[in-house]
Parts: C-alpha cells; sequence; structure tokens
C-alpha cells in the first residue's frame, strides 16, 4: 500500500468520524441543516486559514473567467451530500449510512471514470471492475443485514 492509498484512507475515516459528530450535533440541536451550515462555515475558515499559511497563490482573474459556470455549483452537491448524512446517521447508524454513500460514490465514479468526465482520466469499465462492484453491493447487504 502507498502513501496515496493510505491518504485516501485516513481521509475516509475523517469523513465517518466528522459525519458522526455533526450528526450528533444535528440530533441535539435538532437540526441537520444547522448542523450542516457550521460544518462548511468551520471547513471554509480551516481553508482559508490553510490557504494563508500555505501562502497558495489565488488564480488570476482570467482563470476564473474561464472555468465553466457549472463548476462552480458544486457545493450543491456537497450541502446535499453532508445534509443527508447528518440527517441519515441518527436514523440508520453511521455503518450504514456510510456504506449505502460509499456504494453510491462507488457506482457513479466508475461511470464517471468510464467515460472522462469533467476531463478526469478516462479507466474503462471492464468485467473485473463490474465484478468488484457487485462484490461491494454485496458487502453492502451483508454488512446491513439485520
Amino acid at each position: 500500500m502507498n502513501s496515496l492509498s493510505i491518504l485516501a484512507l485516513l481521509a475516509g475515516a475523517a469523513i465517518a468520524v466528522q459525519a458522526s459528530m455533526n450528526a450528533h450535533l444535528g440530533a441535539l440541536l435538532k437540526n441537520a441543516l444547522f448542523s450542516t451550515m457550521v460544518a462548511f462555515a468551520f471547513s471554509c475558515v480551516f481553508i482559508m486559514l490553510s490557504m494563508l499559511i500555505t501562502n497558495n497563490n489565488l488564480p488570476s482573474v482570467t482563470t476564473l473567467k474561464s472555468i465553466p459556470i457549472y463548476l462552480w455549483f458544486s457545493g450543491i452537491l456537497s450541502a446535499f451530500g453532508v445534509g443527508m448524512s447528518y440527517y441519515l446517521i441518527p436514523k440508520m447508524g453511521v455503518g450504514s449510512m456510510m456504506s449505502y454513500a460509499l456504494t453510491g460514490q462507488i457506482i457513479i465514479a466508475v461511470i464517471a471514470s468510464h467515460f472522462g468526465w469533467f476531463e478526469l482520466p478516462i479507466k474503462h469499465i471492464s468485467a473485473l471492475k463490474v465484478i468488484g462492484v457487485i462484490a461491494l453491493i454485496a458487502g453492502i447487504l451483508l454488512v446491513n443485514w439485520e
């Protein structure tokens, strides 16, 4: 396992812990949307501080103008995904919610990679990938079997 794989595992673990914490916050506040807003507000502050500390160069106005308009609205998908996580975790449990969310992510990721959406590298769907997705779905069913 290489360092990128380890970082990806840590990112996934961070998402599960963060979602659990904010779902609990939303349950205590009785408002998953407020919990979502808190998460995004702190995320925004953290990212701005990180940019200042690391001295990242900001994009030029020309670059900003060249970006397709639809790319600026991906935050809607983030807010929906995160908000639904905070809403569903207290009802389903973190393991069940994350397992279903991961399945949705993998299925769309395989399709997006096959077609090279958003100018990303093309990784064609193969029989082995289809078997992997079926195994993942079977695993999700087993994880959620009661």
